[in-house]
């Protein structure tokens, strides 16, 4: 996996890490992607980098074949998971949709902080993060994806989107090299 290439105005996407959501069963152990998540956001804080911080808390009015259940959720199912440390300067989008972007201020507000490249991470890589990317690629931006620093709730689904997906619309990484990468060509702030 060649090394991600770095602009000067990057930022992070951390997709869907909530309380309803990494509390369901998934491919790889959620505490793993959160704790890369975690680290990750450090850096980017640490360089001064924007961080957002994504929230779902419904889905598209169309029509599927899947079924859609009808469940009471509990009121802090869609509340960030503290281990996040979401600070004052994260930007927090909360959507309606499976991308961050579609119905939400993100392209906007990453505009006026001149980002050109985004990382993403979170749950579900099929879903979300395949979502957004899809849309960051498609409005411009350079994207790259961390493919360790997020998980599905099916690992054949995970691997169809890294592996046939990701390629045609990112760069894909690791965390441990994104967080080289920002140490050794980012200072601090």
């Amino acid at each position: 996996m060649p090394l991600a290439t770095l602009d000067t105005t990057s930022a992070l996407i951390v997709i869907d890490l909530q309380k309803g959501i990494v509390a369901a069963d998934t491919a790889h152990p959620t505490n793993e992607i959160v704790s890369r998540s975690v680290q990750l956001a450090r850096a980017f804080r640490e360089r001064g980098l924007p961080v957002v911080l994504v929230n779902v808390t419904g889905g598209a009015p169309g029509r599927t074949d899947a079924t859609r259940p009808k469940l009471s959720l509990p009121d802090d199912w869609a509340d960030l998971i503290p281990a996040l440390e979401q600070q004052p300067t994260d930007l927090l989008i909360t959507k309606q949709r499976q991308g961050a972007f579609i119905g939400t201020s993100l392209d906007h507000d990453l505009r006026q902080r001149g980002v050109t490249q985004v990382f993403l991470t979170g749950i579900a890589t099929s879903s979300g993060v395949e979502s957004t990317a899809r849309s960051a690629y498609e409005l411009g931006y350079n994207v790259v994806l961390i493919a360790d620093a997020m998980t599905d709730r099916s690992a054949e689904a995970h691997a169809h989107s890294v592996e046939k997906i990701f390629p045609r619309l990112s760069e894909v990484d690791t965390t441990a090299s994104v967080l080289q990468r920002l140490q050794e060509e980012m200072p601090l702030r």
